[in-house]
C-alpha cells in the first residue's frame, strides 16, 4: 500500500533541493533549475493568541514590510544562525514556497534534500527534518552546506584530492575541507553576513547618533562595503535614518573605510576560522591547498576584496565563483539530480 501510494505522490509532485538559509531560501526543481530565491521572512497578523495567527505574506512581500509594520503585524526571520528559531513559521513558509513550487497542487508531497551548516546539533538537525515533514514532504534528506557549495562551484569532491570551501551565508560561516566525497574536517561559525548588517547598524549609531534600520545596513554593505583597505578610492553613500538627539529625520554621508572599520570584527573571525581549519590538514592533501586554492562561495564571498584579505592572511590563492549567491541549491539539485552521488555525499544524513 505504501509503494503505490508513494508511486502517486511522484506522480504530483517534484523532488526539490532546498537551501534553507537565516537570509534567504532558495529552491532547484529537478530538471527545472532554480524556481525560488526569496527572503526567509514570513510577516504574521497576530490575534489575541497565537492560535488565531494568520500568515499575511512570505518572502520578498514580508521582507519589504521590515521596520514599516504596525503594532498588530509582526514580521519574523524564522530562521536564526542557520537553524530554526521558530518552527511553526519555518514550517508554514516552507508549506508556502512548496505550494507556490507546485502550483500549490494538494496532493504535492515531493522527496526534499536540504543543505544544513555541519555544526547543527541533533535537536536542530531533527527540527529541520520536522518542519520539511509537516510542509508535505515525503521523503527527507540532509546535506552539509559546505558539501552542496563544492559541488555547486563544480570541485571534483568525489576524487582523492582537497577541496577547501569557506561558505559566508546570513548567519553561519562554513569552512571546509572536502575530499572523497567526505568532509575531512570543518568548522562553523555563527558569525556571517547578518552580524556584519548589525555592526554597521551599532557603528552609525555610536559614531553619529543615527538609528538606521538593518535593510538599510544591508544596503550599505552591498553597495560600499569592502574588507580591504583602499585609502586611494572611498566610496561614499548616503544614510537616511532617525536622529536619536532630535527624533527628527537625518541624513548624513558615510565612506568605505568607515563601514570597513564597522565589520572588521567578522571579518578578523572568518579569517581566524579559515587558519584554524588550514592548520587541521592531513599534510598530503596540504599540497593540494596550495595549488588549487580556496573557493568562497555563499552571499558574503560578493563583498569587495575578500578573497584578497582572505589569500593575504592564509597564504593561499583565494577564488570566488560566479555565482556564489545560489553555489549550495545549485549543488543541492545536483546532487538531487543523481541517486549515485546522492548516497555517497549523505551517508550519514538520511532521515
Amino acid at each position: 500500500m505504501n509503494f503505490i501510494f508513494n508511486a502517486i505522490m511522484r506522480v504530483f509532485s517534484s523532488d526539490l533541493a532546498i537551501d534553507l538559509g537565516t537570509a534567504n531560501t532558495l529552491i532547484h526543481v529537478k530538471d527545472k533549475g532554480v524556481v525560488i530565491n526569496e527572503p526567509s521572512v514570513v510577516a504574521i497578523h497576530t490575534g489575541n493568541n497565537r492560535s488565531k495567527s494568520q500568515i499575511l505574506a512570505v518572502g520578498v512581500e514580508a521582507k519589504n514590510m521590515l521596520g514599516k509594520a504596525p503594532g498588530h503585524i509582526k514580521v519574523i526571520r524564522p530562521m536564526r544562525d542557520g537553524v530554526i528559531a521558530d518552527f511553526e513559521v519555518t514550517g508554514a513558509m516552507l508549506r508556502h514556497f512548496i505550494h507556490k513550487v507546485h502550483n500549490r497542487r494538494i496532493l504535492a508531497r515531493p522527496r526534499i534534500i536540504i543543505a544544513v551548516p555541519s555544526g547543527i546539533t541533533q535537536v536542530e538537525k531533527r527540527a529541520v527534518v520536522e518542519a520539511a515533514q509537516a510542509a508535505g514532504a515525503r521523503e527527507v534528506f540532509l546535506i552539509h552546506e559546505s558539501m552542496a557549495a563544492a559541488i555547486g562551484a563544480g570541485l571534483p569532491v568525489t576524487e582523492p584530492t582537497c577541496n577547501m570551501v569557506v561558505d559566508i551565508g546570513g548567519g553561519t560561516t562554513e569552512v571546509a575541507i572536502i575530499s572523497l566525497a567526505g568532509v575531512v574536517c570543518s568548522r562553523t561559525i555563527r558569525i556571517a553576513g547578518n552580524m556584519m548588517d548589525t555592526s554597521i547598524v551599532q557603528y552609525v549609531r555610536r559614531n553619529y547618533n543615527l538609528l538606521i534600520g538593518e535593510r538599510t545596513a544591508e544596503n550599505i554593505k552591498i553597495s560600499i562595503g569592502n574588507a580591504y583597505p583602499d585609502h586611494n578610492k572611498l566610496d561614499q553613500i548616503e544614510v537616511k535614518g532617525r536622529n536619536l538627539a532630535s527624533g527628527i529625520p537625518k541624513i548624513l554621508t558615510i565612506d568605505a573605510e568607515e563601514i570597513r572599520i564597522a565589520i572588521s570584527e567578522q571579518i578578523e573571525a572568518i579569517i581566524e576560522t579559515v587558519k584554524e581549519v588550514l592548520e587541521q590538514i592531513p599534510p598530503e592533501l596540504s599540497v593540494d591547498i596550495i595549488e588549487k586554492g580556496i573557493v568562497l562561495t555563499g552571499g558574503g564571498a560578493l563583498l569587495k576584496n575578500l578573497d584578497k584579505i582572505l589569500s593575504e592572511a592564509s597564504g593561499v590563492p583565494v577564488s570566488v565563483i560566479e555565482d556564489p549567491l545560489s553555489s549550495v541549491v545549485i549543488g543541492v539539485g545536483k546532487v538531487i539530480e543523481n541517486s549515485e552521488l546522492l548516497k555517497k555525499v549523505t551517508p550519514d544524513w538520511l532521515i
